[in-house]
């Protein structure tokens, strides 16, 4: 059930067949259901262990004193939620349920052992975290800079390219479809925008023909045109494959 992890590392790097064998038998340990809005980990925990998603969505997010919570990063399927927090004493933030989902616990040895056995993986890992820290750069200017449809596109064409990477994308003449199990609630939260304004963003969006939003599916008609709307550079995403990473042949 690794599939996912294996797409998303091999947009950096070719794993070998033996790299593979160890992600899924790392995939395969403690594998847990949660329910929508259920926590994977909560602010102040003793990390034990790292959670990979294996199916469904979750978030990111920092809840204030008086209730306000700000989510500051959606998570899919391939995704690692805290690579690095168990080295910590306390988790600094929470991650949560957006949908069902299937969590690997992986212990942290497993994870030491195995970036040790296998230095593709771990540099791929390596990238991984790099692209996470550089998405969070992103989502800090899309929230300080950009205006309210700037916003919302700019993370509507993050989502698209990093679904698309795992394969989780509808291609049609139409153009092209995902699904987006996020409220506008929890858009708003994501984006610094109170939940009326993200409605009525939407709106606007969907009047200029820059979204088609269906119940939990968005299709984006023309990605070109959205990324423009949006003064999207996908360079922070680090996918294009410029011959530096290994080859499937080196040690």
């Amino acid at each position: 059930m690794a599939i996912y992890l294996i797409r998303k590392l091999e947009q950096f790097t070719k794993l070998s067949a033996e790299d593979k064998k160890a992600l899924e038998r790392m995939a395969s340990l403690n594998v847990r259901q949660l329910a929508p809005k259920e926590d994977i980990v909560r602010e102040g925990d003793k990390p034990r262990h790292v959670n990979l998603i294996l199916e469904g969505w979750a978030f990111r997010y920092k809840d204030l004193e008086d209730g306000r919570r700000q989510i500051t990063a959606f998570l899919v399927p391939g995704d690692i939620c805290d690579m690095r927090m168990f080295i910590l004493k306390e988790m600094d933030h929470s991650v949560g349920a957006l949908t069902r989902l299937r969590v690997a616990e992986i212990p942290s040895k497993v994870i030491l052992e195995m970036t040790d056995a296998h230095p593709r993986i771990a540099r791929a890992l390596w990238w991984n975290s790099l692209v996470e820290e550089s998405i969070a750069r992103e989502w800090t200017a899309n929230i300080g800079q950009r205006d309210a449809t700037e916003r919302l596109a700019h993370l509507f064409c993050e989502l698209a390219l990093r679904l698309r990477g795992l394969g989780l994308t509808n291609g049609a003449a139409e153009g092209q479809s995902f699904e987006l199990p996020v409220t506008q609630e929890q858009l708003g939260e994501a984006t610094g925008m109170t939940t009326v304004h993200v409605n009525r963003t939407l709106q606007a969006m969907r009047e200029q023909g820059l979204i088609v939003l269906r119940g939990r599916t968005l299709t984006i008609p023309d990605e070109e045109v959205l990324q423009s709307s949006a003064l999207f550079n996908s360079n922070y995403l680090h996918l294009d494959r410029d011959g530096r990473e290994l080859d499937a042949n080196d040690p």
